[in-house]
């Protein structure tokens, strides 16, 4: 992990390994511990490939009960822990760290309870986010947020990162469909935030929980909202002669006052990437396409469509299809869904970002971008849900040519730099992780990262859970509000400090 500072390892924790790994094996019998340094190789990074770090030890717990006692244990000793759910983290959120347990929840893979009249499904973190929608199709409904990953990304994966996918401009964000948790907390103690129930009394820890990216607790349960599938659905496939006038009819569609079920976009190099992989009949001779998905009763969506192919057709747009079965829309939908490892065909490395912007600066950060790929010699493949303005640039470049890397991060760092500087945040729904950890002050000041750090600090005191995360500083709790400063200087200033 050159370049990458993270926290410096416990000797005492390392020194201690065998007798760790015998006390896990006590806490989580069977074949629920892995210390093997070539078994471990399948965890020892996330989505992030760039980095890669063994664990101390890799935990695959099955019971709540033992997710406490693991905590418990850790905690009473002073042993860091990772969580990871199924890995497909962009951001390097579940980067293992040398003398940390990695705590893996993949076996909490069961739906606990279907219940229809509520519209809410129970289900254990391990359940990959398709798995609960696949649940409940028979029966006419679905689960909303839909990432990309979706075949493989868990739902207490997508707590964690407060994940969102092509449909959550209508229909929201994990955060906006999740109605409870059951999680641990470091120190072993099972709590509950929400449940079936619309809202919950008191602070929203709900909302904390929900994006804190494993730093304050982990999560055992999750209650989500499920929907009924709308009685139709119909997707227009728009091309456009630029990625501005594309950028523009997003804004004019939003600006009308339609909500579309989903808004997606992709310039030249995605499309092509994307047609040769899926054949999804694409247009190749444009070089930004829109697809817009329009859903409800079957007269509103034949009007809203209409109102589309106008307002789209006033930015210069210069093809404009519209699904006329749903086999045809899934198809429009198929080559964005497949759009990064189509990608994945044209460059021999490539790397994901993640920020959000104002729609109205779509093309103005689009013209940035462009420079920039200029400035570093690097190409770029843009694939984003336009409609919350949330960007996902794809860097290529080859690792294997000397300085590529390095070259793909501090492009990434300036796009980010970018989509704040225009009023954006640095993240969608990948998370800060590593990725986007030094880049907080650009967004930040000291005393808002101050605030964050105490609610990190009212859960988890002494910094165990996923440390060297989101935080820019590798601090402890002790040094925030507790130095009394007077006239200018702190008592004893010949104590060394952390």
């Amino acid at each position: 992990m050159s370049g990458l500072a993270m926290p410096k390892p416990e000797a005492g924790t390392l020194g201690r390994r065998a007798e760790i790994v015998a006390d896990m094996r006590i806490i989580v019998p069977g074949e629920g511990v892995v210390d093997a340094a070539n078994e471990m190789r399948a965890f020892e990074s996330d989505g992030l490939t760039a980095y890669r770090q063994l664990p101390l030890v890799v935990v695959l717990p099955e019971t709540v009960a033992q997710v406490s006692r693991v905590l418990k244990y850790c905690n009473e000793r002073n042993i860091r822990v990772v969580p990871r759910g199924s890995g497909t983290s962009l951001s390097g959120g579940a980067l293992p760290l040398e003398d940390a347990v990695l705590l893996v929840m993949s076996r909490f893979n069961r739906i606990l309870a279907i219940d229809y009249p509520n519209r809410v499904v129970v289900a254990q973190p391990g359940v990959t986010n398709l798995g609960i929608t696949t649940a409940v199709e028979q029966e006419g409904f679905y689960y909303a947020p839909d990432p990309s990953s979706q075949i493989a990304c868990s739902i207490g994966g997508n707590v964690a990162e407060n994940s969102g996918g092509v449909h959550c401009l209508k229909y929201g964000l994990t955060a906006n469909n999740v109605l409870g948790i059951e999680m641990v907390l470091m120190n072993g103690e099972v709590v509950r935030l929400g449940g079936s129930h619309l809202d919950q009394e008191g602070y929203d820890l709900l909302g904390v929980m929900t994006g804190s990216e494993g730093l304050l607790g982990v999560v055992t349960e999750v209650t989500v909202r499920i929907l009924k599938k709308p009685e139709t659905a119909r997707a227009l496939l728009i091309g456009f002669p630029t990625s501005e006038e594309s950028g523009q009819c997003v804004a004019d569609i939003i600006g009308a006052g339609i909500i579309p079920g989903g808004m997606e976009m992709m310039d030249r190099p995605a499309i092509h990437a994307a047609e040769d992989f899926v054949h999804a009949g694409y247009p190749l001779d444009v070089e930004a396409l829109l697809i817009v998905e329009l859903d409800g009763p079957s007269v509103e969506v034949d009007h809203l469509i209409g109102l589309v192919e106008a307002i789209a057709y006033r930015n210069g747009s210069t093809t404009c299809r519209i699904s006329q079965s749903e086999q045809e829309r899934l198809s429009f939908w198929a080559g964005r869904k497949a759009a990064f490892p189509a990608v994945g065909r044209i460059s021999p490395d490539y790397y994901c970002m993640d920020g959000t912007i104002p729609r109205k600066e779509l093309p103005r950060v689009l013209a940035g971008m462009r420079d920039l790929s200029e400035k570093y010699g690097l190409g770029v493949a843009n694939v984003f849900h336009a409609g919350d303005g949330n960007l996902h640039p794809l860097i290529l470049y080859d690792a294997n040519v000397p300085g590529e890397l390095d070259k793909a991060e501090s492009f990434g760092a300036d796009i980010l730099r970018l989509c704040v500087e225009v009023g954006g945040v640095l993240t969608g729904e990948h998370g800060v992780g590593v990725e986007k950890r030094d880049l907080m002050p650009e967004m930040f000041n000291q005393i808002d990262l101050d605030q964050q750090m105490r609610v990190k600090c009212a859960f988890d005191p002494n910094h165990l859970l996923n440390p060297g995360k989101v935080f820019p500083q590798l601090r402890r709790c002790a040094e925030l509000g507790r130095m009394h400063v007077h006239r200018g200087q702190v008592a004893f200033p010949d104590i060394p400090r952390f």
